[in-house]
């Protein structure tokens, strides 16, 4: 029988070990925690973003970096039949807006308890020690050495994660052992990570969600990068929220980018400035200030207010022609500086990671090491959000058990 050991007790490793138990192999899993999955538990903000019910197709237009090499993995497990796999094991899934799948209970602790299980199940021994080293003889590798002895191997699957939310066990050790194995390790950034804005206008802003605003990400030459609709958050730094959060897995070291947010995408400038038009003739003797409540969020209000240059006490039949149109391109665009990023420890995922020409994309085995595999985050992988990154970390973690188990 052969023994695959996994280095890892997140998505990518309990899956791993699942398909890895169920081809036939003796496995061990590995982890520096006492219970698997911890970033799991706080995905999807504690309920568990697990995949994305789409084809594989539509799948792949949502990798950011190297699409092409997931397409084994992903035909292997197709969202499909991960949803089928894990309502077998008795938690029912349900799928939301952006195709999202959660679990039907909300709790992202369900869907770890069940993951566990299945590893547990096909007969995976789970080990709470640390992976010190790889162990290799002439460009095979043998095992493992932990903080609590060695563990001799016929094939090791590196499922570490990558470098962000550190306090879930994600620490970057995977990169480590990849180079001490010979690897290239593509440099780490943060992805799906808020961005930092120059000035203090979201600052003024902080704590207010919009719903349903369309967001452009532009290079400052006026190249657009990235859109989407969505929902957004204002913080004391900048932006956040899922839509900003997908458009900042565009944003590359050392270039200037501009946020534009389009606050009234339902409506063409046209339609929108007729609509301030109406509004300021229902009240036409009002403050300039008091007559946007029924078109902004109260917050709102003021710094639309301060940035359209209209004096507040202006009476609204007083405001001029070009004025009306100042604060129509302004509620159709509204501008931030991009300055850079929140730190890796507070992105969703590491963006780099080990390089993918190295590895076989039908297997996840090393094309450097016999018998070395890797799987999810820590491979040079990733996606927008909406379930995508922990579908990738469990498909190349199905592929590789699938492999080192033969």
């Amino acid at each position: 029988m052969k023994r695959v050991v996994i280095i890892g007790g997140g998505a990518a490793g309990l899956i791993c070990g699942y398909f890895a138990a169920n081809a036939g192999a003796s496995v061990t899993i590995v982890d520096k925690n006492a219970r698997p999955g911890r970033k799991m538990m706080i995905s999807g903000k504690g309920r568990c973003n697990l995949t994305n019910n789409c084809d594989v197709r539509r799948f792949t237009e949502s990798v950011t970096r190297n699409p092409d090499f997931l397409y084994s993995a992903l035909y292997f497990l197709p969202p499909q039949r991960l949803m089928e796999l894990i309502e077998a094991a008795g938690l029912p899934l349900k799928t939301e807006r952006g195709n999202r799948v959660f679990p039907v209970s909300d709790k992202a602790v369900d869907v770890v308890d069940t993951v566990f299980a299945m590893a547990k199940n096909a007969g995976c021994d789970y080990v709470n020690a640390t992976v010190k080293s790889l162990v290799i003889e002439s460009g095979v590798v043998t095992g493992v050495k932990t903080d609590r002895g060695e563990l001799r191997a016929d094939a090791v699957v590196v499922a570490t994660g990558g470098a962000s939310y550190p306090r879930t066990g994600s620490t970057g050790d995977g990169y480590r052992l990849a180079e001490s194995a010979g690897h290239t390790v593509v440099p780490i950034r943060p992805s799906l990570v808020p961005l930092v804005t120059a000035g203090n206008t979201a600052k003024k802003l902080m704590g207010l969600s919009l719903k349903n605003v369309a967001v452009t990400l532009s290079e400052m030459n006026g190249k657009r990068v990235y859109e989407d609709f969505g929902e957004m958050l204002f913080t004391h730094f900048g932006l956040s929220g899922p839509v900003i959060l997908s458009a900042s897995a565009h944003v590359e070291p050392g270039r200037e980018y501009e946020v534009c947010i389009d606050l009234k995408p339902a409506l063409t400038a046209d339609e929108l400035s007729k609509r301030i038009v109406r509004d300021f003739a229902a009240n036409p003797n009002r403050d300039f200030v008091n007559s946007l409540d029924e078109l902004l969020p109260k917050k709102l209000i003021p710094v639309v207010v301060e940035l359209s240059g209209i004096d507040p006490r202006k009476k609204v039949n007083s405001v001029t022609r070009e004025e009306r149109a100042r604060l129509t391109d302004l509620l159709k665009s509204m501008k931030f500086i991009v300055v850079g990023t929140r730190p890796i420890d507070e992105a969703i995922i590491t963006s780099g990671g080990v390089n993918v020409k190295e590895i076989n994309p039908k297997t996840m085995e090393s094309k450097l090491v016999k018998g070395l595999y890797f799987a999810g985050e820590v491979i040079d992988v990733d996606a927008l959000t909406g379930g995508y990154n922990m579908h990738i970390a469990m498909a190349t973690g199905a592929l590789a058990g699938e492999n080192a188990a033969k």
